[in-house]
């Protein structure tokens, strides 16, 4: 499993968190939200503008250290399985809801955020942007965006924890998203600590403040 290691990248400081951030989620915090399709879909899209928009200004140092043992290009590349995931997931229609809520998909996908696989998935993903990375993040999201508007979130997917509506499995991938976005693009050390405390993990500093 790879490690929590602070690391700094582009003059971005990294804060402590491994990539199985997912594995330690208080899925309880997000028990009593209620996502509709429309404003899923806007938060959807903003993430992934905001993740290729970051992905942009990696430059040519795809190969600095990223988060734990994972380097820039495989950190990039398992962020955008948030997106490659949706689209493979619509094309494996389910029978039945058998998640109900992203909370559920959370708690069931606990143990499994938690091994080495997704360290593996993580660099293969990366190797997978081929010679121009960014370039292949903004097609693949682009690509799973006009995809994802044309859905209503009704759609049943077969995801690894079992089958879900689009409109239940969507917000999973745009918290991916917003979260690994985070970790390349964090500009001083307030976002890594308040990002820790809002998803249910350790606590903000003694005296910390974001004035």
């Amino acid at each position: 499993m790879p490690r929590s290691a602070g690391v700094c990248l582009m003059g971005v400081c990294e804060v402590g968190r491994g990539p199985t951030v997912l594995a330690t989620l208080d899925a309880s915090s997000l028990a009593c939200m209620v996502f509709g399709w429309d404003g899923s879909l806007r938060a959807f899209s903003d993430a992934a503008e905001w993740f290729v928009r970051t992905a942009a200004l990696v430059g040519d140092r795809w190969d600095r250290p990223g988060l734990g043992e994972w380097d820039v290009r495989a950190l990039v590349g398992h962020a955008s399985r948030s997106l490659v995931t949706v689209e493979t997931y619509l094309a494996r229609p389910a029978a039945a809801a058998e998640m109900a809520s992203a909370a559920d998909y959370f708690r069931a996908t606990r143990a499994v955020a938690a091994g080495p696989a997704v360290a593996a998935r993580g660099r293969d993903a990366g190797a997978a942007l081929g010679a121009d990375p960014a370039a292949a993040v903004a097609e693949i999201a682009a690509r799973v965006r006009a995809l994802v508007d044309s859905q209503d979130g009704s759609e049943l997917v077969t995801t690894i924890a079992g089958g879900m509506r689009l409109g239940d499995y969507l917000p999973t991938r745009t918290f991916e998203l917003v979260v690994h976005t985070a970790d390349l693009a964090v500009a001083d050390g307030l976002a890594g600590p308040l990002l820790l405390a809002a998803t249910g993990r350790p606590g903000l500093p003694v005296g910390f403040s974001v004035l």
